[in-house]
């Protein structure tokens, strides 16, 4: 049943819908699967991956349907909601269908985006258990990054203290000689502390560390997480721990993981990591969640892992990107599924009333304050004016050879005429276009939409990536940046370029992928530019490497790698009942 999501939060939504969500032994039956590939873990279980995998290894692959957006408001503009939505739509049809959706991080979940459960009756469920920690991968992340700081940190002073005789004799090791100047790694917290973008550590006497600048940043943007999204299994996802670039020493040669020997300890932390969540929708769907979002820092896909194992136990399997299609999309296309191998059926490109009369010039959206009436009231002009977006994000996804469905996220105050006019412009730019009442109605709202991608899966495309792997790292910034972004070029800074050059001519970053790091509030680097932005230029700071996950991260603009935390968060609102432990207030 859909539940008015116009009189009741979401938590209360979700509390309802879980008092008839299958448990463990329900979900075994429903799903065909064996009693030892389920790990209960309370109410919920992980998946083992690999015995599901090697049983159903003969089985045809289901159809693989990924999930982008235009441009969000600061608000996000439902990818998660249309997700869920679109399982439910595929569900009200008879379809055999899951997904895969990524592990909330507590940074919004207590700032002013909130959770990533999705919304009204397009729910994720448990949402309580979701958005505070779920099975743990975050914290194992955490605990696992911060040991490898420890190690490092510890090591420094250790070699402060003693002479190369001494260190052998008194520690076994070896001098590693690590430049304070060149620290890759830093520290991780999982909330947006904008406190810690910047510190100190070491302070004190010669027991008490090396004094050193240092640096936080949140726990999802860790390189560790995005080993877990790219990661094969546990011994792929040790290997690559080992070879993750902690620093460099003074000569310039990277110090490892595994020249700390450390990787080895911090795989160990991440041992239960490896196994995707299993949850539901609110219509009792099965949805796998497995790491994490971010697709401006970081990879932002649901696991390979995750994929592969719901392409073979559903017919229809919906992935999510985070962020836009510049972003969260072009990282699907060019990097998941090149180290996947998997390839795509559909895109759907989530497009909102509300984020396309922001383009189209509306007034500012405000995380925490009300929306101007131009956004709840028709305005055909503003939405004419901002659909140029939409068409742009069309068109990168087309050039991947994927004819993309457009879903319009109805909200309940958006017009017919408003609708019908998205539609029109989405159909002339050469997709298809389905509106999706799934927050208000659930399933049943969402079966236009569900019809629309069926169709897409049965049609086909001639899917391709953007640019051969031999391409330099400077030319395929500058590729995704004119053909993607729509920048007339890039602009190196240069301390960045001197860095490419020096990747370039280094045959081991050879096959690396290019992890572009921008802002997700705009096409360009500016987060201030709406629209379609023209006659700019892409400034590139830095390239951050990530030789575990095998990325290189070109920086733009001003990006930070700690979010912050606004003036009306979301945890002034969240509370626990004493008498019975449940949480209100979190969505």
């Amino acid at each position: 049943m859909a539940y008015d999501a116009t009189k009741m939060p979401d938590w209360q939504i979700s509390e309802e819908a879980e008092k008839n969500m299958p448990m463990p032994d329900a979900w075994r039956d429903k799903l065909g699967l064996e009693k030892d590939e389920m790990l209960p873990m309370g109410r919920l279980s992980k998946l083992d991956f690999l015995k599901i995998n090697e049983r159903l290894k003969d089985k045809p692959d289901g159809k693989y349907i990924e999930v982008t957006a235009i441009t969000p408001t600061p608000l996000g503009e439902g990818k998660s909601t249309t997700s869920l939505g679109l399982i439910e739509g595929l569900g009200a049809r008879g379809k055999s269908v899951g997904g895969a959706l990524r592990q909330p991080s507590g940074g919004p979940t207590m700032n002013v985006k909130g959770t990533a459960a999705g919304g009204g009756n397009s729910l994720l469920i448990p949402m309580t258990e979701f958005s505070l920690g779920l099975t743990g991968d975050i914290n194992d992340i955490m605990n696992a990054h911060n040991l490898g700081m420890v190690a490092m940190t510890a090591r420094m002073q250790h070699e402060r203290n003693y002479n190369d005789e001494q260190l052998q004799r008194l520690t076994g090791m070896r001098r590693l000689d690590i430049d304070p100047t060149r620290v890759e790694f830093g520290w991780i917290i999982d909330f947006c502390a904008q406190a810690l973008r910047n510190i100190v550590i070491g302070l004190g006497g010669r027991t008490d560390g090396y004094t050193m600048q240092s640096k936080f940043g949140i726990a999802v943007g860790s390189e560790l997480m995005a080993i877990l999204a790219v990661a094969t299994d546990l011994a792929d996802l040790k290997e690559r721990i080992n070879n993750i670039t902690v620093a460099f020493d003074k000569s310039g040669k990277p110090v490892t993981c595994r020249d700390l020997e450390v990787g080895n300890a911090m795989a160990a932390f991440m041992r239960n990591t490896i196994n995707p969540t299993l949850m539901s929708t609110a219509e009792y769907q099965p949805c796998l969640v497995h790491a994490g979002p971010f697709a401006n820092i970081a990879v932002g896909q649901s696991s390979i892992i995750a994929d592969r194992v719901g392409l073979k136990l559903w017919d229809y399997h919906v992935t999510e990107s985070g962020f836009a299609a510049d972003i969260g999309f072009e990282k699907f296309w060019n990097v998941k599924c090149r180290f996947s191998g998997l390839k795509p059926h559909v895109s759907i490109l989530t497009a909102t009333i509300r984020a396309l009369k922001m383009h189209g010039g509306g007034p500012r959206v405000v995380p925490g304050k009300a929306l101007d009436e131009a956004y709840t009231k028709e305005n055909l002009a503003l939405v004419e004016q901002g659909v140029e977006n939409m068409v742009h994000m069309i068109g990168i996804i087309r050039k991947s050879g994927i004819n993309p469905v457009v879903c319009i996220n109805r909200f309940y105050t958006d017009t017919d005429a408003e609708v019908a006019l998205v539609k029109k412009v989405a159909e002339a730019a050469g997709a298809r276009c389905a509106e999706s009442r799934h927050w208000e109605k659930g399933g049943e709202g969402a079966l236009e939409f569900a019809d629309a991608v069926i169709d897409a899966c049965e049609a086909g495309n001639d899917f391709k990536f953007l640019y051969p792997l031999e391409m330099k790292l400077r030319d395929r910034v500058n590729l995704i940046a004119k053909e993607v972004y729509g920048a007339d070029g890039v602009d190196w800074l240069p301390a960045a370029a001197a860095k490419a050059e020096m990747l370039e001519k280094d045959p081991k970053y050879a096959d690396f992928a290019t992890m572009m790091v921008k802002t997700h509030l705009s096409l360009s680097h500016d987060p201030t530019k709406k629209g379609v932005p023209t006659g700019w230029r892409l400034p590139i700071r830095d390239i951050l490497i990530y030789s575990g996950a095998k990325f290189l991260c070109p920086c733009a603009g001003d990006i930070t790698l700690m979010p912050g935390t606004g003036s009306n968060p979301a945890f002034r609102r969240i509370d626990v009942d004493p008498a019975t432990g449940k949480v209100s207030g979190l969505f």
